[in-house]
């Protein structure tokens, strides 16, 4: 589990291709301070597995399900990258829940300045949005962020110049794609919620069944 505070940003040291799924390696100090192989290190918000340690960084494998699924198989040799390690039982809970399985990516529409704030509009697909609410948490490139509003197409948060500073948002552009990761809590809500109504279009009404919910 992660936080969506980010502790470092990691440059892409190399991309190795293999198919449909490769290997990244990551320029990293902070990160790396505890880790071991097997670790969790998530990168740009995606949950991947350390398989080596070296004094410049690490490197982790990406599997096809993991390109499908997100923008890091757009990365290349000097981009920057969010870096967070997954967070220990008797650490601080800065952001929110963040599992770093991502639900999808969004594309950003418009960067406008706010007094001392940045604002983004990110367009996402309706599975995205549909699990966004105004004031709730939303995983961007594995930055926990707060929603400021949203419609049918888009959503916006508004990041602080601290935020700025310590993550790679700045250096996105209109178009750019991003990594996002809806609030687990909704996720599991809007499931149980789908399994009460397929449950209840099959029920039949009967005596039992009104007698059993108070009816009778």
């Amino acid at each position: 589990m992660f936080t969506g505070i980010i502790e470092e940003v990691g440059t892409i040291r190399s991309v190795m291709a293999g198919g449909r799924s490769g290997e990244i390696a990551v320029n990293a100090a902070k990160v790396i301070a505890d880790t071991k192989v097997g670790d969790s290190i998530a990168v740009n918000g995606v949950c991947l597995t350390v398989t080596a340690l070296a004094p410049w960084g690490f490197t982790a494998d990406v599997m096809p399900e993991t390109l499908r699924r997100t923008a890091l198989g757009s990365l290349g040799v000097g981009d920057t990258v969010n870096l967070e390690r997954a967070m220990p039982a008797n650490g601080r809970f800065g952001g929110h829940i963040v599992s770093g399985h991502i639900d999808g990516t969004g594309t950003i529409s418009a960067v406008t300045k706010d007094e001392i704030a940045v604002r983004f509009r990110i367009r996402a697909a309706k599975e995205i949005l549909d699990l966004i609410i105004e004031k709730g948490s939303v995983c961007i490139d594995g930055i926990s962020l707060t929603v400021t509003d949203l419609d049918n197409e888009s959503f916006g948060v508004s990041i602080i110049p601290h935020t700025a500073a310590e993550t790679t948002l700045l250096h996105k552009r209109v178009g750019s794609c991003v990594n996002l990761e809806n609030d687990v809590i909704g996720k599991y809500v809007q499931r149980l919620m789908s399994i009460d109504r397929k449950r209840e279009s099959k029920t039949e009404i009967t005596v039992g069944f009104l007698a059993e919910h108070g009816f009778i």
